[in-house]
């Protein structure tokens, strides 16, 4: 019958039948208290990343809070531009894993350029090894500072191998060839949005695999467990102020009169409050003392007994180069390659102008030019005020 289908187009279909990829986007992989000792984690880390970035850079590093999530190479593929590099880091020590960050082309041509001294604008031509080696150095050093802090927040010391950066075309096709093999797998993606001054706006991924990501939530529990575990040091009782009340009472002497306008007692001409009552048992007697101002030697007199005078003959003989410009100017090398014997070279300063006078390299005075003999000699007319 027609629009009918025969069986063996029905097998046909129900053979080639595959599960949507999204069925499994609903298995939680991680708890909401691993997704957020995670995230915790690489906030702190990328924070002192991006401190360590901006003294290589020389430019305004700003790396917002992460966002975990769950990802596929297959999202990677789809959101993420192509080519990319991805930079693998191995942990030796401390942790057992490894992760992934992922740059974009630019980016990296970008910081390369800002590494070597230009003005981040310098990013024509190829991906080089250049540019790998350069975002490896960079990604070393801020990983490794990142890693610093992992090991202050985890109480144990954590070690990184030298990051390997690596271009990748990401085509659906190369996992497990030149990258990691848990991306086979659904696997942990933690994203930044990071800004270098005005060059780079950009996603950074953060790729985790799952055990990793438990492993850091399991550091990270055990570390708070046993700080919730110290007791509390215990304090020292508080005295009793029943006993210094008596101790006062015993050394207590009762004045003679009272004194102002405060209350007393009427059966023992006592005090009211205790406060007043320490005033009085430790107060010291009153003695009777002859009290003078204060005279002192003028400091004037002092300094000049104190500092020697000046002997200014020991510098008498020091030698002194003097020196008498008449004039200076600016030439070109190609100028003065054509230099010959006969060539007039005109100076800055105008005829009968005067002309300076230096002492080791300091203008100190002017003069005119004068001849004695058969030398020429200058005539001091001016010594100058001002500190050159």
């Amino acid at each position: 019958m027609d629009g009918m289908l025969s069986q063996e187009e029905i097998n046909a279909l129900l053979n080639g039948f595959e599960p949507d990829d999204g069925d499994t986007d609903d298995i939680e992989l991680l708890t909401d208290a691993e997704k957020d000792a995670v995230g915790e984690i690489s906030n702190i880390s990328m924070g002192t990343a991006a401190t360590t970035l901006f003294s290589l850079v020389n430019q305004r590093v700003v790396i917002t809070t992460p966002v975990v999530e769950y990802a596929s190479w297959k999202d990677i593929t789809n959101s993420y531009d192509k080519p990319c590099v991805f930079i693998q880091i191995y942990y030796e020590e401390g942790l057992d894993g490894n992760n992934i960050l992922i740059l974009k082309e630019n980016d990296v041509k970008v910081i390369t350029d800002l590494m070597m001294g230009g003005d981040g604008t310098n990013t024509d031509g190829e991906l080089s090894d250049l540019h790998l080696s350069a975002i490896s150095e960079a990604m070393n050093q801020m990983m490794g500072s990142a890693a610093t802090s992992v090991s202050s927040m985890l109480e144990t010391r954590v070690v990184i191998s030298p990051p390997i950066a690596t271009k990748v075309d990401l085509d659906e096709n190369i996992v497990g060839e030149d990258i990691a093999d848990f991306l086979k797998d659904r696997f942990v993606k933690v994203s930044f949005n990071m800004v270098i001054g005005d060059l780079v706006d950009s996603v950074l991924m953060q790729l985790y695999p799952v055990e990793f990501a438990k492993n850091l939530y399991e550091e990270f529990m055990a570390v708070n467990s046993m700080e919730s575990e110290i007791p509390p040091k215990p304090q020292s009782p508080k005295p009793k102020a029943e006993t210094k009340v008596t101790q006062v009472q015993d050394t207590y002497e009762q004045p003679s009169a009272p004194a102002g306008n405060i209350p007393y007692n009427m059966a023992g001409m006592m005090p009211n409050g205790a406060a007043y009552m320490n005033q009085q048992a430790y107060m010291p007697p009153v003695q009777d003392v002859n009290i003078q101002p204060a005279q002192f030697a003028p400091f004037s007199q002092m300094v000049q007994h104190m500092v020697p005078p000046e002997n200014i003959d020991l510098l008498m003989d020091v030698p002194l180069e003097v020196t008498v410009e008449l004039g200076r100017t600016s030439k070109s090398i190609k100028d003065i390659l054509d230099f010959a014997p006969g060539t007039i070279i005109e100076l800055n300063r105008l005829a009968g102008e005067p002309i300076d006078v230096l002492v080791n390299g300091k203008f100190v005075a002017k003069g005119e030019v004068v001849v004695m003999e058969e030398a020429f000699g200058i005539r001091v007319t001016e010594i100058t005020k001002q500190r050159q």
